[in-house]
């Protein structure tokens, strides 16, 4: 072999190698860009749900009603502090507010799969004594009550900043890697939202630089016909979206007309 082809040769090699080296990373350490556990610094009720390898913290308001609001939060939000806030868009509700496993006190690992099963334990132990149940899902936590919301009974479906498949938007990060057969998390929610039959309101920020308002518009297309109210905070961006009133008035319902301007 020719020198010349002998250094291309050990130049592919050395790409080659470089490239794998980076995938093998990434899918190593996936879980570490997905999640972001938070200390619970919000000194509010909690108790914990006992699951069979973890225990799993979960702030409430300690209100008595047949009614209840499940909150899942993002990826790096201490959920208890928005328990007070909720407790004004719903007053005289019970709410909840799970903590993923590894933020605010809760055990284990987080991963799709056990977060899914812990939401859908916590679901069934308020079901119990709730009758009526909004569930409620924040960006990472979209992917969550949309599994949610298909699987059990609910009344209303509420999703803030969501995504169509977390695996699309990891695509769109990692351009040059083969995302799609590394990622083990990849939240389709897209999979899910047909067999929702409840009315659900997605929430979105004008000004979202994480989770693009296009990715919000295809999960809204993938629910049936009808349900969906497509509610567009224009100044806002992904982590202040919750600072508007209109967002308040959204997730209770006050105001939630389908901005159909929005899903063209």
């Amino acid at each position: 072999m020719k020198p010349v082809l002998q250094f291309l040769a050990f130049g592919v090699l050395i790409a080659g190698g470089i490239y794998a080296a980076i995938c093998g990373l990434l899918y190593v350490s996936q879980r570490s860009y997905i999640y972001y556990p938070v200390a619970r610094t919000v000194d509010v009720p909690s108790f914990v749900l006992q699951r069979d390898d973890a225990r799993i913290v979960v702030s409430f308001n300690d209100v008595a009603s047949s009614d209840a609001v499940l909150y899942f939060g993002g990826n790096a939000e201490d959920v208890s502090g928005t328990i007070g806030s909720l407790s004004r868009a719903f007053p005289g509700a019970a709410v909840y507010a799970m903590h993923y496993r590894s933020y605010g006190g809760s055990g284990g690992s987080p991963s799709e799969r056990a977060l899914i099963d812990d939401a859908g334990a916590l679901y069934d132990l308020i079901a119990k004594t709730h009758p009526k149940i909004l569930v409620i899902g924040r960006s990472l936590g979209s992917g969550i009550a949309v599994q949610i919301a298909a699987s059990k009974r609910i009344d209303r479906l509420v999703l803030v900043t969501p995504y169509d498949s977390l695996a699309e938007l990891a695509r769109r990060q990692f351009r040059l890697f083969p995302v799609r057969l590394l990622l083990r998390d990849k939240y389709e929610s897209w999979r899910y939202a047909s067999r929702v039959s409840v009315p659900t309101t997605i929430v979105v920020a004008g000004n979202d630089w994480i989770i693009p308002n296009d990715s919000s518009k295809r999960l809204a297309a993938a629910f049936p016909p009808g349900i969906v109210a497509f509610v567009r905070i224009p100044a806002a961006d992904h982590n202040n979206v919750s600072d508007f009133p209109r967002y308040l008035q959204a997730l209770s319902g006050e105001s939630a007309p389908t901005d159909s301007s929005a899903l063209e």
